[in-house]
């Protein structure tokens, strides 16, 4: 399969290196390189383009690199087929193992600043541009891969039958770009990208699984971080606290928190931060020396109407009519 894949990235020149003048390896070391399309990307590389807007990339044939910090205007879904290999993410490097997929949307940086080292690049990269998807039925549900929104450190590690059914799917993807474009050329790309992604998804769903233990340790700390958010004066000072927010007291991405809450407890992330908060709003509600608007302010609303908006449409009832109902006067 190798062997295969090796034949898209064929070098254009002899020389491993990026010949750049010494003002672009100036701005390259203290700015952020913006890698505008695929074919800026595979020059970058210096393998051939078979196409403008889809690239299937062996790194190993790829020249060697220097470190830069840079962003793509277009989706790249990386397979790191190397042990001990690192991946720099903003200013933090993370050590991955053999067959770690790691997927970017467009506008991600990922890099750090030119230390004057290079390095070779192992494993494969697919690259496809938004006009390639545009107006197909991967376009339109794109969004739904909600792994393009996740960090590096929440990548997706693949098992070796895993890493085959990945590669084989580069394989079509290469197969197709390997004939001569006609009518049904954008069609079958993108069905064969939307596999490989739907294969993604079913692993990252494994992932979850076989992760368990994990993310009740982060759904133990997320109740933790709520209960001691609400008790002390946090949602007087700050207001109610966001799906974002939380992920980021738990130093996870907001897409990869939100899928992990909704797998493990069957609630989207904001549903069940809102289902804590009435939680606590019927407790207080017991107690008569609490006005409905001083448990509003303190739960992190601004305004009162709008904490009975909430707590009418969670329970069927106002704050009002819910404190008339019970016993404790």
């Amino acid at each position: 399969m190798k062997t295969q894949i090796s034949r898209a990235t064929k070098t254009r020149n002899r020389n491993p290196f990026v010949i750049l003048s010494s003002e672009t390896l100036k701005t390259m070391k203290t700015s952020l390189l913006n890698i505008e399309t695929v074919t800026e990307y595979d020059d970058m590389l210096g393998v051939e383009t078979l196409h403008p807007l889809v690239s299937v990339i062996d790194l190993s044939k790829a020249r060697p690199m220097h470190h830069l910090r840079h962003t793509f205007s277009f989706y790249v879904v990386f397979l790191k087929d190397e042990k001990n290999c690192d991946l720099i993410y903003g200013r933090q490097r993370y050590d991955y193992q053999k067959g770690s997929v790691v997927c970017l949307a467009p506008g991600q940086v990922i890099g750090i600043e030119d230390t004057g080292e290079t390095f070779q690049p192992k494993g494969y990269a697919l690259c496809f541009h938004p006009d390639l998807i545009r107006g197909t039925h991967l376009g339109r549900t794109i969004k739904e891969y909600t792994f393009f929104s996740y960090e590096v450190n929440e990548a997706l590690h693949l098992s070796e039958q895993e890493r085959h059914t990945f590669i084989d799917c580069l394989l079509n993807i290469q197969e197709e770009l390997y004939r001569a474009i006609d009518r049904m050329s954008k069609r079958l790309i993108t069905n064969h990208i939307e596999l490989l992604l739907n294969y993604c998804l079913r692993f990252y769903e494994r992932q979850f699984i076989t992760r368990q233990d994990a993310h009740r340790d982060i759904l133990t700390r997320f109740e933790t971080f709520l209960d001691r958010y609400f008790t002390g004066e946090n949602a007087a000072l700050k207001g109610l606290p966001s799906v974002k927010y939380c992920a980021a007291e738990l130093c996870l991405s907001p897409n990869y928190f939100g899928d992990l809450i909704k797998k493990e407890t069957g609630k989207t992330a904001l549903e069940y931060i809102q289902d804590k908060i009435i939680g606590i709003a019927k407790e207080q509600l017991l107690l008569p020396s609490e006005s409905i608007s001083q448990i509003a302010y303190q739960l992190g609303f601004q305004y009162p109407q709008h904490f009975t908006r909430v707590f009418k449409k969670a329970t069927g009832m106002t704050p009002n009519e819910y404190r008339s109902k019970t016993d404790y006067k």
